[in-house]
């Protein structure tokens, strides 16, 4: 990471990210916490989560997006406009107003339907094909950190100045982003547009992703594992009051435990994707999160918090696998529609399995949904073990792929 950081257009690139992170991880739990103190409703808390998550449905668009313009300016712009939403907060002094901080949310998820893929395909075009790797590891050990850290600044800041106090901060990250990203120097082209139907182009990326083998794959494993980790968002409670007999607070203490495997997942990624190859990296990830909630079945502490540990590791190597095999196997004028397809299909089978995580808890013992989300994600990784197209860990052009799609197409799922 020490070459990669050595270079200045990325370093001001990952620092302007590392902005937008901060502010976003301290608005979503202060909004949530807001609007419960408004209210008094735990339902009406929660339901700023869910509108963010809604807002990033609308990913196939901001990919067509992001692959439409130059990236620069455009992430530029979505970070002014995500300011100037943002500061619609200010207006808020009481329960009657909670309307604006939910159109926020849900504007705030917006926002990120096309931040995240214009992020993704402006990295492609920063960084060479041999740093994809590090460069994505880089991304993961920062927003892990920085989510392990900012929640607490935000509520810290919250409690002792108030919510508009938070808003504020909200918004000077916002314009501190803007402003690194003023010092990347990058000329870029404009990219040429396809001639293609509307309709046609916003689907290309989950159409690349079903007729590029070694992509069709991680796919359908990650699909499967994001299934698993929507129940997982609705367990956790139940580990902590009926496997351990703690009070729920005690679960900020194992998710801190979380936080921790995450970051040293993020340092070692690249490192062990190089090894073993980025898809094997995937697996690796889907085993750590099995293992981790089959620890979390056994009644101790020391269990418990090391298969937090492990749940937390599993997510950078399952992101940074995807992400760089993405990348490498993608066009950099296709990058945004494939980030965002990529996105989609693991967003929506995670929103319906959480749906259905939170009627199952209270009919089903925790225990058993552990071990049957621990058999889900071990299927996956065993799926991906036995297809010989994600050994090959050597770099593909884009161009090599597009050329090699017939052949790919008569390849076993």
């Amino acid at each position: 990471m020490g070459r990669l950081l050595a270079d200045r257009t990325v370093r001001w690139f990952i620092l302007g990210q590392l902005c937008a992170i901060l502010g976003d991880t301290m608005l979503w739990l202060v909004a949530g916490i807001w609007v419960k103190e408004l209210t008094g409703s735990n339902s009406a808390a929660a339901f700023t989560f869910f509108l963010v998550i809604v807002g990033t449905l609308c990913a196939p668009v901001g990919g067509m997006t992001a692959d439409r313009h130059r990236r620069r300016p455009l992430l530029m712009g979505l970070y002014l406009g995500t300011a100037a939403v943002v500061a619609s907060l200010l207006l808020v002094q009481d329960s009657g107003q909670v309307w604006l901080i939910y159109v926020v949310m849900l504007l705030y998820g917006l926002s990120y339907s096309f931040v995240d893929p214009a992020q993704a395909a402006f990295l492609r075009v920063l960084v060479p094909e041999d740093q994809l790797a590090d460069a994505n590891a880089l991304a993961q050990t920062v927003k892990q950190g920085l989510r392990l850290i900012s929640p607490l600044a935000g509520a810290g800041l919250y409690a002792a100045l108030g919510a508009h106090a938070v808003v504020g901060v909200n918004i000077a990250l916002m314009l501190a982003a803007v402003a690194f990203l003023t010092a990347v120097r990058h000329r870029e082209s404009e990219p040429e547009r396809s001639g293609e139907s509307w309709l046609r182009e916003i689907t290309e990326g989950v159409r690349h992703l079903a007729r590029t083998v070694v992509l069709r794959q991680l796919t359908i494993a990650s699909a499967l594992t994001m299934v698993a980790m929507g129940l997982a968002e609705t367990v956790g409670l139940a580990v902590v009051d009926d496997g351990l007999g703690r009070a729920p607070s005690f679960l900020g203490v194992l998710l801190a435990g979380q936080g921790a495997g995450a970051i040293a997942a993020g340092l070692t990624a690249a490192r062990i994707g190089r090894r073993v190859g980025e898809g094997r990296l995937v697996a690796l990830g889907m085993v750590a999160f099995s293992a981790g909630a089959l620890l979390q079945t056994v009644p101790a502490v020391a269990a418990v918090g090391a298969g937090m540990v492990l749940c937390g590791a599993s997510m950078p190597w399952i992101v940074v696998g995807l992400t760089t095999v993405g990348l490498r196997h993608t066009a950099p004028e296709l990058v945004g529609r494939v980030y965002s397809g990529f996105s989609l299909m693991m967003t929506l089978p995670q929103m319906l399995a959480m749906a259905c995580g939170a009627a199952l808890i209270a009919v089903v013992d925790f225990k058993v949904m552990l071990v049957v989300m621990a058999a889900v994600v071990l299927t996956a990784a065993g799926y991906l073990f036995t297809r010989p197209e994600q050994r090959w860990t050597a770099p593909a052009t884009p161009a090599a792929d597009t050329a090699r799609e017939p052949v790919r197409e008569a390849d076993p799922v």
